[in-house]
């Protein structure tokens, strides 16, 4: 083997599909080892497609995470939808995550026909195996769904099997084209360090928001100060449809307030290693989920 051969490397982009809440973003992380995606038990916490990196030795993975696929029910759920589409463009491969606990949805209808005709290399990843009490007849079920296209199959618990998620690692590896790095080696997600940090706080208010209202929640960042005492300012504003919603978001003596942001100040203290300052201001945009310009303005585009 040639210098030449010795020193190729490896690159390209796969794509994370599937349902809401079926595990996407924990398989996204748990992958990279560090967190590029919020994660709650709420389905469509992931609003747009969020890219994490993986390179190791000559090889680079950038996933695409994308939003579930649902019916939208508004502007900001077509937005997600064609996030969806926008991903499975321009990949070298496809992973589709689905739920071995249960049989498939019409949520995982729209993804089986969504991709059964788009010729990249296929793997469904049957994901909860360790609380499903017949993955075998479940697996074979979605893949049914795939009619005559070619795929391949794993089964596993993004949260509990890191070895599992070695091996589909290795596969996915193996599905590599020749290429340059897209990213630079030590990158780990392509989201700037605002929108990261805009998506952890709107993670905290889902938790802690109750009924509807967690999916009529946005939030972006507005100041980011690195002070020379170490300390990192972040501003950002919690963006609500409606007054009433306000009022629930900030909560009686603001505690509600209060506890979105503590628990958002604790994770990115812990991610970023510095302490934080981080003030958060509740701002009211009527309709904003149906607005295509309060959309771009949040960045929604």
């Amino acid at each position: 083997m040639t210098d030449a051969q010795n020193t190729s490397t490896h690159s390209g982009f796969i794509a994370i599909v599937g349902k809401p809440n079926v595990g996407k973003s924990t398989l996204l992380n748990n992958m990279l080892g560090v967190k590029v995606a919020p994660i709650t038990n709420r389905p469509q916490t992931t609003r747009r497609g969020i890219r994490g990196i993986l390179t190791e030795d000559n090889s680079q993975i950038v996933f695409v995470d994308t939003p579930g696929m649902h019916k939208a029910k508004d502007a900001l759920g077509k937005y997600m939808n064609e996030e969806i589409q926008a991903a499975l463009s321009d990949v070298d491969a496809i992973l589709w995550i689905v739920d071995l606990r249960h049989p498939p949805t019409e949520e995982d209808v729209m993804v089986s026909r969504t991709i059964k005709d788009i010729d990249k290399p296929l793997i469904v990843v049957g994901n909860k195996l360790d609380a499903a009490k017949y993955p075998e007849e479940a697996l074979r079920l979605y893949t049914n769904l795939l009619g005559e296209r070619e795929f391949g199959t794993r089964t596993l618990s993004a949260q509990e099997h890191p070895e599992s998620l070695l091996d589909l690692k290795l596969q996915l590896f193996s599905l590599l084209p020749e290429n340059p790095f897209f990213f630079d080696e030590k990158s780990r997600s392509d989201q700037s360090r605002e929108n990261w940090a805009a998506e952890i706080i709107r993670e905290e208010a889902m938790k802690r928001l109750e009924e509807e209202l967690p999916y009529a929640v946005a939030t972006r960042v507005t100041d980011w100060e690195d002070r020379p005492d170490g300390i990192i300012e972040i501003y950002c504003d919690v963006i609500v449809e409606r007054p009433g919603h306000k009022a629930i978001v900030i909560g009686k003596g603001a505690s509600k307030l209060k506890e979105i942001g503590q628990g958002a100040r604790k994770q990115l203290e812990v991610f970023l290693n510095t302490k934080i300052f981080l003030k958060l201001h509740v701002k009211v945009m009527p309709n904003w989920r149906e607005d295509p310009e309060a959309l771009r303005q949040l960045g929604y585009e």
